[in-house]
């Protein structure tokens, strides 16, 4: 049995590497790029395991082609059919067209400039401390503002 848990594992790898190699040929890769991630890895751990269960059930069968068989084959197909729908959603909804959009819908904006604001700055230090820059207060600060002081904003002390 431990070489068969190896081929159904190896085979589970196949499956999933073929099917988004499958997926991207047949939907497109910029559509399925679109899609979020998780809808991605649901959709192709379903099919590479819905693959590896119809192996495994025609394997334990009489016949290869038995009702297990053919109940994960079914589910497979399906999966691949949500794969299509959502692929299409992904090209419907998902994709920016270049085409302009209509008078009705769009926006007019003007840039507006603010009028400069000349604030008086004083440049203190206190002794034994840091050079900072004190302002008065103004209306975007609520109170006074204490900015540090650049080197190359220093001016020599006196």
């Amino acid at each position: 049995m431990p070489v068969l848990r190896l081929a159904y594992s190896t085979l589970f790898l196949i499956a999933l590497i073929a099917f988004f190699v499958a997926w991207s040929q047949v939907g497109g890769q910029s559509h399925i790029d679109l899609l979020p991630w998780w809808i991605k890895l649901v959709l192709g751990m379903s099919i590479a395991f819905t693959v590896v269960r119809a192996a495994a059930s025609a394997v334990a069968g009489e016949r290869a082609w038995n009702g297990q068989t053919l109940r994960w084959l079914g589910l497979t197909i399906a999966l691949g059919i949500v794969c299509g729908l959502a692929t299409y959603y992904a090209h419907t909804y998902l994709e920016e067209s270049d085409e302009p959009d209509s008078e009705t819908d769009s926006a007019i904006s003007e840039l507006v400039e603010r009028p400069a604001i000349a604030l008086p700055s004083l440049v203190v230090s206190a002794p034994g401390g840091p050079r900072i820059r004190e302002h008065r207060q103004h209306r975007r600060c609520p109170s006074k503002c204490a900015i540090p002081v650049s080197a190359s904003d220093r001016s020599p002390r006196r």
